[in-house]
């Protein structure tokens, strides 16, 4: 992993977020409230950005700071938060089969294991 290809990434997800979240707004809003599972398409839709964010600034960090190889790590673990967290969501949204959220915790662990990532990497600073 390099910054360059953390921040692609970033700049791919936050796009991809952009036209989940339209198409869950427009296209699948009524069959979301009637499934009652907007409420779970917001969450993952929410999670996607904080975290597309939080990838753009430690991109934006490594890009400055080279040496803080260890962000490479953080991006890791929270591309995978991201595709499992969200993705199990998503898929649980779009299938409606429940057993796809009990994949979410896990995609949940990767994301807060990201942010002690970060934690240890902003100690070199």
């Amino acid at each position: 992993m390099t910054a360059r290809l953390l921040l692609q990434l970033a700049a791919l997800l936050g796009g991809l977020g952009v036209a989940i979240g339209a198409f869950g707004a427009h296209a699948l809003h009524d069959t979301l409230v009637k499934a009652g599972r907007l409420d779970t398409f917001e969450t993952a839709v929410r999670y996607q950005f904080f975290h597309v964010l939080a990838l753009l600034a430690i991109g934006v960090l490594w890009a400055a700071r080279p040496e803080l190889q260890t962000l490479g790590t953080t991006g890791w673990l929270w591309l995978g938060g991201i595709a499992i967290f969200s993705g199990s969501l998503y898929s649980l949204c779009f299938t409606g089969i429940t057993k796809l959220g009990a994949v979410a915790p896990i995609g949940g662990l990767l994301l807060m294991a990201g942010w002690l990532s970060l934690v240890l990497a902003l100690r070199k600073l």
